[in-house]
């Protein structure tokens, strides 16, 4: 495993002395790697693997969704979305968001998305302004796990939890998630019980959306998801088995364990 602790990009590890206000509280989870069973359709059903992996040291944060599809050792089509920025009192802050898409044979396809203060720029390159509290296309899934796990926002069946989201071709101001219910998933551990989101209404043709399955025993970490580009193209990402996460430095000097119920 990569060291939980030592954040790809964002810089050395801080030095023990550094000052206490330098964490961003107990409320953020920390360090985790989620592991996944993919099936799905693309032009046919399709089998793969998916992992999601959170870093967090300070207030930064990176977070990383990838997806492959086909054999491990050889897969025909991979993907990656990652998003970095700061963890703030009115929670994620995105400052990039990246998506490259590998398919075998072929050239891979990047773009970027940046947050620049009160302006994003889109993955097209045109820049617009953008409201205070948007998500990209990585980050939502965490700031949903931060709003349920410190409870600003409830659980309650036919509840709309509103954000502003940027994807890589627009942004949407309002966009809103219906928490459906509470449901008993079938994962990798066993059965367990998850609280269903999806959005409330259908976005533009040919942007990703996800529906999201979240266990109050796992920590509102996301268990179940299901992103899809259409009707007929999506991915089914199911847990497969308890999620590693950082022990706390001062206790296990980071090294990974498992999270169980």
């Amino acid at each position: 495993l990569r060291s939980w602790l030592a954040m790809s990009g964002i810089g050395a590890k801080r030095a023990a002395s550094a000052v206490a206000s330098d964490e961003p509280g107990p409320e953020w989870p920390l360090s985790t790697r989620l592991s996944y069973v993919l099936t799905g359709n693309y032009r046919g059903p399709v089998s793969g693997q998916a992992q999601v992996e959170w870093l967090r040291k300070g207030s930064d944060y990176q977070v990383h969704l990838d997806v492959g599809v086909g054999p491990s050792f050889a897969p025909l089509i991979t993907r990656r979305m990652s998003s970095q920025g700061q963890l703030t009192p009115d929670g994620i802050s995105p400052q990039r968001f990246d998506e490259e898409t590998k398919v075998i044979l072929g050239d891979p396809r990047r773009v970027s998305v940046f947050f620049l203060g009160g302006e994003v720029q889109l993955g097209t390159g045109v820049r617009e302004s953008v409201a205070r509290g948007a998500q990209d296309s990585a980050s939502q899934f965490v700031q949903l796990t931060w709003l349920f796990l410190t409870g600003r926002e409830s659980l309650q069946a036919g509840k709309l939890v509103r954000f502003p989201l940027v994807l890589p071709r627009r942004q949407y101001a309002d966009w809103a998630y219906e928490v459906v219910g509470e449901e008993s998933v079938e994962t990798g551990l066993g059965w367990m019980p998850a609280w269903h989101l999806r959005p409330s209404r259908a976005a533009a043709a040919g942007d990703l959306t996800a529906e999201v399955w979240l266990a109050p025993g796992l920590q509102y970490l996301p268990v179940h998801l299901v992103i899809r580009q259409d009707a007929d193209t999506y991915v089914d990402l199911m847990l497969k088995g308890a999620p590693l996460q950082a022990a706390p430095e001062s206790t296990d000097n980071g090294i990974p364990r498992r999270l169980s119920q």
